[in-house]
């Protein structure tokens, strides 16, 4: 089957979902810039979250750019990712409005680490899929980024209880590390 609803129904969950956690951001009760001090987490975890969202959907499309075809498997795949997306805006506002306390860190954390693994899942669904010579493999390579994030995040979740705000700094880190979309996908295209 075709992947066209597949990215289609990913793009307006995103984009649903940005959506939402703007509506999070309320208005403060004051006029002067000293009543958007008690907004500063709030805001922060808003911005941290918006990019996550925003790496997802980015590297989503760079994914289907090779992709060739989906079937049942990847449907469950892609909206299992898709589940731990739509729990951001929750744990986003969580975090936020409790400055950044052990508790909504963690939680935090725990729905990055299952996105993480949920993409991950997806990855190997599409490769089982289209098999270890297509050019999905061959863009995808041994994926150390994602790996790697997921052992951060593991890390970040358990010491959210000790030190919260070095938890973020880890997400944040995982954030840097995924900014810039993965080239190889590009690389591979370019190449064939």
């Amino acid at each position: 089957m075709g992947k066209g609803r597949l990215e289609a129904f990913s793009d307006g969950v995103i984009a649903i979902l940005i959506t939402i956690m703007v509506l999070e951001l309320r208005v403060p009760q004051g006029a002067d810039l000293a009543a958007l001090l008690p907004l500063v987490p709030i805001f922060l975890s808003y911005v941290l979250s918006f990019v996550y969202l925003a790496i997802y959907w980015n590297n989503h499309h760079h994914l289907f750019q090779v992709v060739m075809q989906v079937n049942g498997r990847v449907l469950w795949a892609n909206l299992h990712l898709l589940f731990w997306l739509s729990l951001i805006p929750f744990v986003t506002a969580w975090m936020g409005e409790n400055n950044f306390a052990a508790w909504p860190v963690a939680l935090y954390g725990g729905v990055l680490l299952l996105a993480a693994c949920a993409y991950f899942l997806l990855v190997r669904s599409l490769l089982s899929l289209h098999g270890q010579d297509s050019t999905l493999a061959a863009a995808l390579g041994s994926d150390v980024k994602g790996k790697i994030s997921i052992v951060i995040y593991a890390i970040a979740v358990l010491l959210a209880f000790i030190m919260p705000l070095l938890s973020c700094a880890l997400y944040v880190s995982v954030a840097v590390i995924w900014f810039i979309p993965d080239r190889r996908i590009e690389k591979v295209i370019g190449d064939r």
